[in-house]
């Protein structure tokens, strides 16, 4: 057999073994749950225990299927690529390209000074760079997989088009205020050696692997937090009784949205982490834009990430990032809970 035709088998059967364990899980999780192990009905801890057995496997089906894929693609969008198509676009074209390319550009927060000095001296606008380093953590493919996974595509949607809109026009603020004077000089002294040349186009079978790799590198790193918050969201739904979040996160409560914003701020979280836990206070009476406020503030604004940016930009730069972007947040907050 050829090597191609082993791999594209070998592809398709583990395809159809993801579809028949993704679509008997919740059948199989009940089965064991109240015939295997005997939970009683109608308990709080049954409801924990079925929550958090059904949660984690489903979530973690989703992210290896999903990085999988946005692996082989991400082969096409490397940093230097990027850096090139981003190179010399400007005004709210390039915020708009750049918010886009971050979705499927490889991005955590160690690599944000990497990239912020490589799209500097490569000639790409400073707005525009941060229309990217807002967009890739943000929309990045874990993400969109829990959102879908446990939301539905409605409510996926809705996050990567508010999340789109954040990055382009915090990038194009950014871009009208003209801050470049309040980035550390040292940046544009530094003149490293970009390469002109394209990268080299990869195979069948280096495309695979590099979806491989994504799944044992994305996937390997996250897993405890998709745990995590699990466990924290199976509390919240089997204990905390339905509706006690509305009185503090629901509709009505015009304070709710900055204040999930300011909360978020200084937390240290990722997706994997946040997610479960925002449909456990979705479930108990929390409005929708203020969930996703809460959970954009705490996945961009994250201390951590500002610390690391504080490397290269100014306190005032930062201020303003801040400020921007958490107007922003607020507004989407605002927005959803008065669509939805």
């Amino acid at each position: 057999m050829r090597p191609q035709i082993k791999t594209l088998f070998v592809i398709a059967l583990a395809l159809i073994s993801w579809t028949v364990l993704y679509i008997n899980l919740e059948t199989a999780v009940k089965y064991f749950c109240y015939n295997i192990i005997t939970l009683p009905t109608n308990s709080s801890l049954s409801s924990v225990i079925e929550f958090f057995i059904f949660e984690v496997p489903k979530v973690l089906l989703l992210l290896v299927i999903i990085v999988f894929f946005v692996g082989i693609i991400r082969t096409f969008f490397t940093p230097e690529r990027t850096r090139k198509l981003l190179s010399g676009k400007g005004k709210i074209f390039g915020n708009i390209l750049a918010a886009l390319l971050g979705i499927v550009t490889p991005f955590c927060s160690c690599s944000a000074i990497p990239l912020f000095l490589g799209f500097i001296e490569s000639g790409v606008p400073l707005g525009v760079t941060f229309s990217f380093l807002i967009s890739a953590p943000m929309i990045n493919e874990v993400a969109v997989v829990l959102l879908f996974g446990m939301f539905g595509i409605k409510i996926a949607a809705i996050y990567v088009a508010a999340g789109l809109v954040i990055a382009i026009m915090s990038g194009w603020a950014i871009g009208i205020l003209k801050l470049e004077q309040h980035v550390e000089p040292w940046v544009y002294e530094i003149h490293g050696n970009q390469s002109n040349t394209e990268d080299a186009s990869l195979c069948l079978s280096q495309c695979i692997n590099a979806g491989v790799y994504a799944v044992k590198d994305i996937v390997g790193k996250v897993w405890p937090y998709v745990v995590l918050g699990i466990a924290v969201g199976a509390g919240i739904h089997g204990y905390v009784p339905t509706g006690t979040m509305a009185a503090i996160m629901g509709k009505d409560v015009w304070w709710s949205v900055p204040v999930a914003v300011a909360m978020g701020v200084p937390m240290y979280s990722n997706a994997a982490g946040i997610i479960p836990i925002m449909q456990a206070l979705l479930e108990k009476g929390a409005a929708l834009g203020t969930a996703l406020a809460f959970m954009m503030a705490v996945i961009v604004l994250s201390l951590p990430e500002i610390i690391i940016l504080r490397k290269v930009l100014k306190s005032k730069f930062i201020v303003i990032f801040i400020g921007i972007v958490a107007s922003g947040i607020t507004l989407v907050g605002y927005l959803f809970n008065w669509l939805i």
